[in-house]
């Protein structure tokens, strides 16, 4: 590896519970040394201290594994804080958006980010509504922060199979899904105060995802999945009648686009950045509107032409945004970059 190369903060890609962050990880990680051979080198802890006893891992040795590396780019929001040689993707400002994390995650992240996009070479966000909050919360300079949309694997669109999903989960009938790490902000009290209204027009609510450590979840009376594995999720997308996503705040809203992909409608919150994300193909309703929201998952789930346009529109945006295209448009980023050099 020569002083021109990249190392790529894999960190968050070896947990075994994944995210959002965690697929762009591992997406990343193993894209870009497919797209650009020779130029990308995987660092990774062992699995252990792939979360928090990870940080002196990313803050001391990371560097220490990069030395002889141009650039270190993290995908997963984190990176060496006093590192120069920063590429880092920040998918969201949730710490600095509402008042959702008040645990020690929270004041790190606080701490941590604004240095972090002050100081990089380049930072990546995953929507124009992220990129205008770096500026203005977090204080990275216009002209270094690019805006990558995440993707989707076309495969999801392929490999579903409902039936077997169906059945390994008990689910007998057409069911409204929400997939998320189980936090405040995703919002999904809402979805749990839907329940009997949706049930009584025969929609079940399933949500699949689980909670973290550093923020304890809800508590709701609707089914919970808790976390599903990889090799279900296409099916558990594929076999709801609609998807939802009320969340008060996200940075992208990656699970609309895996479901678009798999060919189920798709209702989100109208709150930056889903509307951005969507691109037309879903649904929009206020996240603190319950009427609302319940009447646009009544209209995709019911059939007729608007669920037709909202299956038809959502895997045209799925087709379009793939991790390829989002792995090219990281690698324009670090390309520029080397080239200053």
């Amino acid at each position: 590896m020569t002083r021109a190369g990249v190392a790529i903060n894999a960190r968050a890609a070896v947990r075994r519970q994944i995210g959002g962050v965690e697929r762009v990880a591992r997406e990343l990680s193993a894209w870009l040394p497919r797209i650009a051979p020779g130029r990308y080198r995987v660092l990774a802890p062992r699995p252990a201290l792939a979360h928090r006893r990870g940080q002196a891992w990313e803050q001391l040795v990371l560097p220490a594994r990069a030395r002889d590396c141009e650039l270190i780019l993290g995908p997963a929001n984190l990176a060496p804080v006093a590192g120069r040689r920063n590429v880092v993707m920040i998918h969201d400002v949730a710490p600095f958006a509402g008042d959702w994390y008040r645990s020690l995650y929270g004041r790190w992240h606080r701490a941590a980010l604004p240095r972090i996009a002050r100081g990089a070479r380049a930072v990546i966000a995953p929507s124009e509504a992220v990129r205008a909050q770096l500026v203005e919360l977090l204080g990275a300079a216009p002209e270094r922060v690019r805006v990558v949309a995440l993707g989707v694997d076309p495969s999801w669109a392929r490999g579903a199979d409902p039936e077997r999903v169906r059945a390994r989960h008990g689910l007998s009938g057409p069911y409204v899904l929400a997939v998320g790490t189980d936090l405040p902000r995703k919002n999904f009290a809402l979805l749990d105060a839907l329940a009997g209204p949706l049930a009584r027009e025969g929609l079940e609510v399933v949500l699949a995802g689980s909670g973290r450590a550093y923020m304890p979840g809800g508590s709701y009376s609707v089914r919970t999945l808790d976390y599903v594995e990889d090799a279900d999720l296409p099916g558990l997308y594929a076999g709801a009648a609609a998807f939802a996503m009320p969340s008060l705040y996200e940075g992208f809203g990656l699970p609309c686009l895996e479901a678009m992909a798999c060919g189920t409608p798709v209702v989100a919150s109208d709150r930056p950045a889903l509307p951005e994300a969507c691109g037309g193909a879903a649904l929009l309703a206020a996240p603190d509107d319950a009427e609302g929201f319940a009447a646009a998952l009544l209209s995709a789930a019911h059939g007729g032409p608007e669920r037709a346009r909202l299956v038809s529109a959502g895997r045209q945006r799925a087709a379009l945004l793939t991790w390829e295209r989002t792995a090219s448009g990281v690698d324009s980023v670090v390309d520029d970059l080397l080239r200053e050099r």
